[in-house]
């Protein structure tokens, strides 16, 4: 062979082997890079997974957290629900054992007067038996020692018995008279207390301040709003006082007036509700309680028709008896009396055999002048009087809501019940309270002297009369004007009124301008 043929040879398989140590090279290098790249891929797997797996625990968090936080706000309700269930049980069950004690004391009442009765009932027979027996006794005697017969001797007894009676004919009247006069006196007071004990309310006193609660005292400073804006704002609308003090938890609502105080009341509550407090939502939820208030007048006038059992009556008068329930007479709810004298003129005409229903109506109508006294001229009788005959009811109604103060003579039975049962429900102990009565008179008499003034559109008594907030008329009223009507104001306090102390006279006059961008 020659070399250069080995040669090649040797080259051929020296390349050979170069190829295949080459390529296992390459291998191995690939499978390296493959292996890299799978470690590569599955650190990266684990660290998705390790990132999905927080990211689920995370969620699985949240979800817990806002499952938590759900079933914490229904438990507080429902625990608010049971408290409140359980406030209700616990009056109701109160109301229930007065009525059980109440019945006890009835039928321990009737009780005794069976038994005084019967006692009374043998003692009477007893006492025939011993007259009987005595004055057959003593006509055997007459006939014994007279020597007559019965015929003669009942002959000549009443002979004489008629002459001593001709000359006591006139004691005898008189006698007789005045023990029916004490007979129907006793009567009379009988049935005035078997009516008072057949209906006999439960009587809870007005007071003149009604307490919000509020959420934490941080709501106290939002309720006073920035240097005091919003509770100026708030007092001005409602014309009540806002009294905010270091009490926790609560802030009180302090005014005469019961309708203005119920409004300021529920409308602060709304506020407080809703979080937004500044003058322009004030006003906004003052005028929409205001006619939420209409309505609720008009359903505490139907609410106590139907209690009192009088139908048919016009929807103004209802409207007028709805009023009464925020209207006081010496610190006594003027509804609640009218439904209690309604409920007693009734009792007492059923004993009488008048008509009931007839007698309930005039009972329950006859102070619906006091709903429009302050608006209208002359006292609660002539006014009410005037819109019950306006309104289509009968002159008896007519006529007892005219005469129960007996400044008229009466023409009919029901007038003389309804002034009776008046003056029960009026005069039984804690019925009336006088002061408080005064104190609203005065504060009615400020807002009236304030009123009677050229441009004054509201007039305000707060601050238990202390002050007299006073709402100009801005188009009517400048300036200067309203500085005169305010110290006119207050000269008119000072000659009209006799009040301790004195009396402040605020008058507000503001200009207000809204247009709406379209």
């Amino acid at each position: 062979m020659e070399p250069t043929t080995i040669s090649a040879i040797i080259g051929t398989v020296v390349g050979f082997i170069l190829a295949v140590v080459l390529v296992k090279f390459i291998d191995r290098l690939r499978k390296k890079d493959a292996e890299t790249e799978a470690t590569q891929i599955i650190d990266k797997a684990k660290q998705d997974s390790d990132t999905l797996l927080k990211e689920a625990s995370i969620e699985a968090k949240e979800d817990a957290l806002k499952f938590k936080t759900k079933a914490e706000a229904d438990l507080s309700g429902t625990r608010d629900e049971m408290r409140s269930r359980e406030k209700s049980l616990d009056r109701r069950e109160d109301t229930i054992e007065q009525q059980s004690n109440h019945l006890r004391k009835q039928e321990s009442m009737v009780e005794a007067n069976q038994r005084r009765l019967s006692e009374k009932i043998e003692e009477t027979n007893q006492r025939g038996k011993e007259l009987a027996e005595t004055t057959r006794q003593q006509q055997e005697k007459l006939y014994k020692i007279s020597g007559l017969n019965k015929e003669e001797a009942k002959a000549d007894l009443l002979k004489n018995l008629d002459q001593e009676l001709q000359g006591e004919t006139g004691s005898l009247i008189l006698k007789h008279k005045r023990r029916i006069e004490e007979t129907c006196q006793q009567q009379a007071q009988d049935m005035l207390l078997t009516a008072i004990q057949r209906f006999a309310a439960a009587h809870t006193s007005e007071s003149t301040t009604s307490t919000i609660d509020i959420p934490s005292d941080d709501m106290k400073g939002r309720i006073i709003g920035r240097e005091g804006r919003n509770i100026r704002s708030f007092e001005k609308e409602t014309g009540v006082d806002v009294i905010i003090d270091d009490t926790p938890g609560v802030v009180i609502v302090s005014g005469f007036d019961p309708v203005r105080r119920e409004v300021a009341k529920l409308s602060l509550a709304k506020l407080i509700s809703d979080g937004r407090i500044h003058p322009s939502k004030i006003e906004e939820v003052v005028k929409a309680t205001q006619t939420e208030m209409d309505a609720l007048i008009i359903k505490k006038g139907e609410e106590g028709a139907a209690e009192a059992n009088v139908m048919g009556l016009h929807p103004k008068l209802i409207q007028m008896l709805g009023r009464l329930h925020f209207r006081t007479s010496y610190s006594q709810n003027v509804l609640r009396h009218s439904i209690e004298v309604g409920y007693i003129t009734g009792m007492l005409a059923e004993m009488m055999g008048l008509d009931v229903q007839i007698a309930r109506r005039c009972g329950l109508l006859h102070d619906i002048g006091k709903a429009a006294d302050h608006e209208l001229e002359g006292g609660h009788p002539k006014i009410g009087a005037d819109l019950l005959k306006r309104h289509g009811e009968g002159p008896e109604v007519v006529h007892a809501a005219f005469g129960h103060h007996d400044e008229i003579i009466t023409e009919y039975p029901y007038t003389m019940l309804v002034a009776t049962a008046d003056a029960c429900s009026a005069s039984r102990p804690g019925a009336r309270r006088e002061s408080l009565e005064r104190y609203i008179k005065r504060m009615e008499e400020l807002e009236s002297i304030a009123r009677g003034f050229n441009g004054v559109e509201q007039a305000f008594a707060i601050q238990a009369g202390r002050e007299l907030r006073v709402i100009a008329c801005a188009r009517d009223t400048d300036d200067a004007k309203a500085a005169k009507v305010c110290r006119d104001i207050a000269k008119a306090c000072e000659e009209q009124l006799t009040y301790p102390g004195e009396i402040k006279v605020t008058v507000v006059r503001e200009s207000r301008f809204s247009e709406f961008a379209r």
